[in-house]
């Protein structure tokens, strides 16, 4: 059981069925290179033995990540190869294309078999693993099934309760990452129209931190870097990133950049395997001869949250050799481009290297040995995730790296800047695109003229907002435009409450998952195109583009024939439903959808960045949107840089308290479970498990694979538990601990969220852990 204060998450009702009991757990370091024969066999079986398709998954390869007419890959969103690599691959992006393209379906006779409450007892890897979902379904609260309901009828029922609403406020709409640029632009007009911001996004919970920061500091919340800057700097910094697992073809740049000499600083509690060696797939000669290359020439294991001491101890290491060497602050950059030095300069040299030690559980020698790095780079990128910015101080962390990267004018030209990794697909696209529950006043009111409607100015719900309101009756229609949104929100036993309250919820999908199990009222299932999927429409075959970490925009053409003939693509979807919502629209919804280039020339005139959208996106290798900060133009109250001048914060634990944070293993993408293994951790047939340090087992009793409770502590001083999970010894700084997402998204109390970005702080749960009794 999880108990907490909103009752009890029974097991067989949740996250839960990723243990399989039946299999013996096992833990044996890894010590291979990452990617290599290791990935070649992970990918072949996978392709063989479980999916069953090694013919159309070994065509898909030759097509994914290719332009003119290939497919985007629909797992990160690591920029494709300038260089024109014919094989621009990675071993999870295979797994999530095979697991899109399996020939295992879910129609109207498997939902006849099995009641909802059935289901709810099966773990994630069982509903997936059933297959793509092939028509639209509709929740019958008598038989506790899903029922065949035709498109038609299936927009007049959104239609319908849309329309019925009192406030269209009562509506929220959420997007995940995969969805594409033209979908994304008519599902925010489509609200917009309604009259409504509320627009949750996965961004909420991901990197709201770092598009806040760097709007702040640079007036821009995207990174300034492209692949071409990654392939000339003299040093990265790589923090919060676990690149073998989550952004997988970034080992190509590592190995690239270790090969000309280029310095590689690797940051994370956890020394991960992308962090050490690789042997990059595509490499043929180096697969032959298991000749590997080292991707890193210094890590460093600061504790959860410490990141942000170890960006300040590097500031000041900068700043005191200024004293004696007039190069180590680009002083002409500093007074031309910057405002704020003065103020943030005091800050840094108050603060003292004891702090800076005790926050970030580091000595002052290995910080200066990140120093050492820093001043000798003439050129630096830093690049951060999700261990940056899912914490209380996330925003001040990222604005501490923009504070480092302006010390050296490492803004504005080649080989320097700050480089987010975002996750999914196209999560920095949707939000380009309109999905913002706080949009700018500019892009509403440039909206509007274009399209001609009268767009909300009120901010809409995120997604904490969301499920809250959801909670407390205020949201009665809820539309996801795929994700798993039960799973990957925080305090899985409130979200599952809420999302229950709802009179109606909507789940737009490729395949079964949790998020159609927990539902509201009357529920709907909408089965999709995939990425994979050839989109026919009356004007012929269409693309639809994408915008990838870097803001390079381009086009994506599936490949292979739908897995059903009554799937529908996302534009149609969100067109169908908007034409039975608002019945007067002058929109032309069905116009739009006939011919995708349609789209994109009212988006050419209504988003800054993507003029002459449809000539330009058809170009080799896409466009990439303007960044003003990136030309050293800063659109801030300022008209400069900003300087941001914080203290440290402190993260000391009460004693017997440790901070958790939540991760994914290596066979897995986002809440897509592939299998109970974690390669690069070592781990087989486990889950349900928790990362500790030696000395903190031992200090409890504790040896390899003893059961415990993790209990969570939130501000409110309210309590949630996981039972008899399994403990691992890892290399990880003592007070700290780690386990899987979603299993884990329980212990992360719907109201700890930061201050400054509104983020689940899913990096750094307070927790104890005892002996399970």
């Amino acid at each position: 059981m999880t108990d907490g204060p909103y009752g009890e998450l029974d097991p067989d009702d949740g996250p839960s069925g990723a243990r399989d009991r039946a299999a013996v757990p096992e833990f044996k370091p890894y010590h291979h290179p990452a990617a290599g024969w290791g990935a070649a066999k992970s990918v072949t079986e996978f392709m063989v033995v479980k999916e069953k398709e090694p013919l159309l998954g070994t065509r898909a390869i030759m097509k994914m990540n290719h332009e003119n007419g290939g497919f985007d890959c629909p797992g990160c969103a690591w920029p494709d190869s300038i260089k024109g690599i014919h094989l621009d691959i990675c071993e999870n992006g295979i797994k999530h294309v095979t697991w899109e393209m399996t020939r295992k379906r879910v129609g109207p006779e498997f939902f006849a078999k099995h009641t909802v409450a059935e289901l709810s007892t099966w773990s994630e890897f069982d509903l997936e693993n059933q297959g793509r979902l092939t028509e639209p379904m509709s929740y019958d609260p008598v038989t506790d099934h899903y029922v065949p309901i035709s498109w038609a009828d299936a927009f007049e029922l959104v239609g319908t309760a849309l329309r019925d609403l009192d406030d269209p406020d009562l509506a929220a709409f959420y997007t995940s990452g995969r969805l594409g640029n033209e979908a994304t632009f008519l599902y925010q007009l489509m609200a917009r129209e309604l009259g409504t911001n509320n627009l949750p996004d996965c961004s909420n919970m991901c990197h709201e931190a770092s598009g806040r920061a760097l709007q702040a500091a640079l007036g821009t919340g995207k990174g300034t870097c492209d692949l071409e800057d990654w392939e000339t700097t003299d040093a990265l910094f790589i923090m919060g990133v676990n690149a073998a697992s989550n952004a997988p073809r970034m080992l190509t740049a590592l190995a690239e950049a270790d090969r000309r000499g280029a310095q590689i600083v690797h940051i994370n509690p956890l020394v991960e395997a992308g962090a050490t060696r690789t042997i990059i797939p595509h490499e043929f000669l180096r697969m032959a001869t298991f000749n590997a290359t080292d991707t890193s020439t210094l890590n460093l294991q600061p504790r959860i949250g410490g990141d942000f001491a170890l960006l300040r101890g590097i500031a000041k290491a900068v700043l005191e050799e200024s004293e004696s060497d007039p190069k180590a602050l680009d002083r002409q950059f500093i007074e031309r481009y910057t405002t704020g030095f003065s103020d943030y300069r005091a800050k840094v040299e108050a603060t003292p290297w004891s702090l800076i030690e005790e926050q970030s559980a580091l000595t002052e020698a290995e910080v200066r040995k990140a120093a050492r790095v820093y001043c000798d780079a003439d050129r630096s990128v830093i690049s951060w995730c999700l261990g940056v910015t899912q914490h209380e101080h996330g925003v001040d962390t990222v604005r501490e790296i923009v504070n480092l990267l302006l010390l050296r004018g490492n803004l504005g030209r080649e080989g320097a800047g700050p480089s987010p990794v975002r996750g999914h697909s196209n999560v920095q696209g949707n939000r380009t695109c309109g999905i913002a529950n706080k949009p700018p006043a500019q892009f509403l009111d440039r909206l509007d003229e274009v399209c001609d409607i009268t767009s909300p100015r009120a901010d809409g719900y995120d997604v904490v907002d969301s499920i809250e309101a959801m909670h407390a009756g205020k949201l009665k229609v809820f539309m996801a435009m795929g994700g798993n949104f039960a799973l990957a929100a925080p305090d899985t036993a409130y979200t599952f409450d809420a999302l229950r309250k709802c009179d109606l919820t909507v789940q737009v999908s490729t395949k079964l998952n949790r998020s159609h199990l927990v539902h509201g009222k009357r529920a709907l299932i909408l089965p999709c195109l995939g990425r994979t999927e050839k989109d026919v429409q009356r004007g012929g075959l269409q693309e639809t583009s994408v915008e990838d970490s870097m803001a390079m925009v381009h086009l994506s053409r599936g490949m292979k024939k739908p897995a059903s003939p009554h799937l529908l693509s996302e534009p149609a979807i969100v067109a169908g439903i908007a034409r039975a919502a608002l019945p007067g629209s002058a929109t032309p919804w069905e116009y739009y959808v006939e011919d995708y280039d349609r789209i994109r020339d009212t988006m050419s005139r209504a988003l800054d960045g993507f003029e002459d959208f449809n000539r330009r996106v058809r170009l080799p290798l896409g466009f990439r949107i303007k960044q003003p900060a990136r030309e050293l133009v800063f659109l801030t109250p300022s008209g400069k840089a900003e300087f941001s001048a914080v203290d440290l914060p402190d993260l000391t634990r009460e004693p017997g308290v440790l901070s958790l944070a939540t991760l994914r293993s290596h066979d897995q993408w986002n809440t897509t479970i592939y299998s109970n293994d974690d390669r690069y951790r070592g781990i087989k047939n486990l889950r349900t498990l928790v990362f500790m340090n030696h000395d903190d087992m031992r200090e409890r009793g504790l040896t390899e694979f003893d059961e415990v409770d993790i209990t969570s502590i939130a501000r409110d001083g309210s309590t949630r538990s996981v039972h008899n999970y399994k403990v691992v010894p890892y290399n990880i700084p003592a007070g700290c601990a780690a386990g899987y997402m979603p299993e884990l998204n329980v212990l992360c109390a719907i109201g700890d969220i930061s201050t400054q970005s509104d983020q689940p702080i899913m990096k750094n749960v307070k927790v104890t852990i005892a002996r399970s009794v």
